[in-house]
Parts: structure tokens; C-alpha cells; sequence
């Protein structure tokens, strides 16, 4: 009989272990699914964190290229005066043959310059386009001359690539 009661004693040993570890699995489970809530959750902000990682250097990028484009706006912006000047020197009535192809020398050298920087001159001629050209003052329009087209230059305006530096200030047939 004490062999029975050692057996009897040891089936409710085995059967509340069997309970023991049936209570403890639904903990380890929500243990468990804590655990990959958190895993995804750190996941996610990982993700998160490549992606602006992704968007601070490409945003970095634009900004050195846009940089770069346009590094020489203040320096075309400085010397398109003293270009003025030239136009209006060789302009001038009575210069020498020499003084005059001396200007035209340093002309041609500074507009070649501002061409390398990829300064352009703004197109003045035909239709008046208000991105590019400032109306200074307004002529009527005729036969010969419609409306909206550009009867005189009096200030050439300039672009760096896209980017108006300066807009030729014109006459404009109304």
C-alpha cells in the first residue's frame, strides 16, 4: 500500500507539474507575444530611421548640386554693371580705332567668362515674356508691330542656367 500512496503521490506530482507549465504557457505566450510586439515595434523605427536617413541625404545632395549650379550668381551679379559700362563706352562717338578694339577685347573676355560660368544673355527680341523682360514703358501698337512685342532694349538682362540674374528692361508695343 505505501508503493500505492508513493504512485498516487507521484501521478499528482507529474499532474501538477502538467498544470504548473499548462499555467505557465499562457505567460510565456504573452511573453512571447510581447516580445514581438516590441520586436516589431523597433522594427518599425528602424525602418523609420533608414527612411529619413534616406531623405537627409538626398536633400543634402540637392542642396550641394543647387550649390554648385549657382555658385556664381553674386560674382555675375557684380560685373554685369561694368559690362553695362563697356557696351556704353563702345557706344561713344569719336573712340580711337584702338581704344575702340581694346574695349571690345575685354567686352568679348567678360562675356566669355560669364558663357563658362553659364551666364547667359536673357533673348530680347519678339514677344514679351514678363519672366524674363521688366516693361519699362509701352508704345502703341501697329500694323508692323503687334501687340506685346518688344520695339527697344534699353538694360540686356541675364540668366544663370534657369535663374534670372538680372531681366532686360525693354519697350513694349500695347
Amino acid at each position: 500500500m505505501t508503493e500505492e500512496i508513493k504512485k498516487e503521490e507521484q501521478l499528482e506530482e507529474v499532474e501538477g507539474a502538467d498544470e504548473v507549465t499548462q499555467e505557465e504557457q499562457p505567460q510565456e505566450k504573452s511573453e512571447l507575444e510581447l516580445a514581438n510586439e516590441r520586436a516589431e515595434e523597433f522594427e518599425n523605427k528602424y525602418l523609420r530611421a533608414v527612411a529619413e536617413m534616406q531623405n537627409i541625404q538626398r536633400r543634402s545632395s540637392e542642396e550641394r548640386q543647387n550649390l554648385q549650379k549657382y555658385r556664381s550668381q553674386d560674382l555675375g551679379k557684380a560685373i554685369l554693371p561694368s559690362l553695362d559700362n563697356l557696351e556704353r563706352a563702345l557706344a561713344v562717338e569719336g573712340l580711337t580705332d584702338d581704344v575702340k578694339k581694346g574695349l571690345e577685347m575685354v567686352q568679348e573676355s567678360l562675356i566669355q567668362a560669364l558663357k563658362e560660368e553659364g551666364i547667359e544673355e536673357v533673348a530680347a527680341d519678339g514677344a514679351f515674356d514678363p519672366n524674363f523682360h521688366m516693361a519699362i514703358q509701352t508704345v502703341p501698337a501697329d500694323d508692323d508691330h503687334p501687340a506685346d512685342t518688344i520695339a527697344q532694349i534699353f538694360q540686356k538682362g541675364y540668366k544663370l542656367h534657369d535663374r534670372i540674374l538680372r531681366p532686360a528692361m525693354v519697350v513694349v508695343y500695347a
